[in-house]
């Protein structure tokens, strides 16, 4: 249990379940960020972060970037400096260069960008797998830092 007698991630879920229906990560880009910048700064850098390490978490960057969840990675970003979750903002960060200067928000860029990489393996066509361990890191999910540093975040925002 936490500091406030919760168990960790329930104050920053608490903090951001009100929003999570209301944003449409599956939508247009433009209908994402015109929802997504009505919300408080705080509500939103949870919401990103939550998003981004929830799918990393269940298939890594590659799966992040290909899925819809795509779109909110500056969000993400953002988020998790806000956290001060810094690794794993420079890891999002560096994953994102490989896109280019100007950074896909459409699903449909970023998968047909992925889906032309060559190889023959798995391995192969992520050009992110490297990086997977080292954003797990960050997270440090077995101590459940993200939602430690979420929950706190949140904390703060509240008061």
């Amino acid at each position: 249990m936490g500091t406030s007698g919760k168990e960790p991630g329930e104050e920053y879920w608490s903090f951001i379940e009100p929003i999570w229906g209301v944003v449409g990560i599956h939508e247009d880009p433009d209908v994402f960020l015109n929802q997504f910048r009505k919300l408080p700064p705080e509500q939103g850098h949870v919401f990103a972060a939550t998003w981004c390490q929830s799918e990393v978490l269940n298939g890594g960057l590659h799966q992040f970037f290909w899925n819809p969840t795509g779109v909110l990675a500056p969000e993400a970003v953002a988020g998790f400096h806000a956290m001060g979750l810094d690794e794993c903002a420079e890891i999002l960060e560096e994953a994102m260069s490989f896109f280019g200067d100007d950074y896909p928000r459409d699903q449909e860029k970023r998968a047909d960008i992925l889906d032309r990489i060559p190889g023959d393996t798995h391995e192969e066509r992520d050009p992110f797998h490297h990086m997977n361990d080292k954003f797990y890191d960050g997270l440090d999910y077995e101590n459940s830092r993200f939602e430690k540093a979420a929950d706190e975040y949140a904390r703060r925002a509240a008061r």
